[in-house]
């Protein structure tokens, strides 16, 4: 009996290894567990910030989820423009006191997010441009359904937050479309509602790059400026370290006019002043 124990146990465990073998490989976000601590980044103590920065994103969490829930687009308009100018004021904010710091600025991060179907590819466009007028970068890891979002602290929580809502008001947006779709007596179809996502992310993309530039021109003085460019510097470099080849996908699947149409008019009323960058891949 002991012996039949020990061989099922042995087949299991070799089923195990098999599975993780097979399994792609995922980049190592950071130290490994049990690492000493002169082996992990050096990163200035966050605990003075802890408190006023948990009162933005208070803040930023309270208008996103108005917006949400109103059924008035111009309001939520509004209110996730209010959003975008508050997390862009917390970035300039974080970059001042960050380059003011005796330990010198703190290195960037990266946080994985999920960008699952159906329709992955608009989503993953949608939170390149969230992460981009964030001061981050994505990288979309297709086969697994996320994508790594590589920024600074201070930016990669916002940067989460507006995804998620902006993926909540575009879902909404497009029940709110197919509705009327159906009342004029068309059916609904996927090629719709593909076209209505990638539009709205598209379009959206223009808005929130429009956005994060006039916001930093009027937030953040010339003093500054050397630093907030240092600052995108070490995220790109970090996400090059991080993925060091990246490929690009072309995007299809914007065959349906009344769909696109649709989406670009659902991006104008979500709430941010998008690009139609590339998706980069892992």
């Amino acid at each position: 009996t002991g012996g039949r124990d020990r061989f099922g146990r042995a087949t299991a465990v070799l089923q195990a290894l098999r599975l993780l073998l097979r399994l792609p490989a995922i980049e190592p976000l950071g130290p490994p567990p049990g690492s000493r601590p002169s082996d992990r980044p050096a990163s200035p103590p966050r605990t003075a910030a802890a408190g006023p920065e948990e009162r933005v994103l208070g803040r930023i969490r309270a208008l996103l989820a108005k917006a949400e829930a109103t059924g008035y687009p111009s309001e939520a308009e509004a209110l996730t423009a209010k959003a975008q100018e508050l997390m862009a004021r917390h970035s300039v904010d974080e970059a001042h006191l960050s380059a003011g710091r005796a330990g010198g600025a703190d290195a960037p991060g990266a946080r994985r997010i999920s960008v699952d179907p159906p329709y992955e590819t608009a989503k993953a466009i949608l939170l390149d441009a969230v992460a981009r007028a964030n001061r981050c970068q994505a990288v979309w890891n297709e086969e697994l359904a996320f994508s790594t979002v590589v920024g600074h602290e201070a930016d990669l929580e916002p940067a989460e937050l507006l995804y998620t809502s902006l993926l909540v008001q575009a879902a909404t947006a497009m029940s709110r479309a197919e509705a009327a779709q159906r009342a004029g007596g068309r059916k609904r179809t996927k090629t719709f509602r593909q076209s209505f996502m990638l539009a709205y992310a598209h379009r959206l993309g223009d808005r929130l790059a429009d956005t994060a530039r006039a916001a930093t021109a009027h937030l953040a003085a010339a003093d500054l400026l050397p630093v907030l460019a240092t600052r995108d510097l070490a995220v790109a470099e970090e996400t090059r370290r991080l993925f060091p080849r990246t490929t690009t996908t072309r995007v299809r699947g914007a065959d349906d006019r009344a769909g696109w149409d649709d989406g670009t008019r659902a991006a104008d009323q979500a709430g941010v002043d998008g690009h139609r960058g590339r998706v980069d891949r892992g």
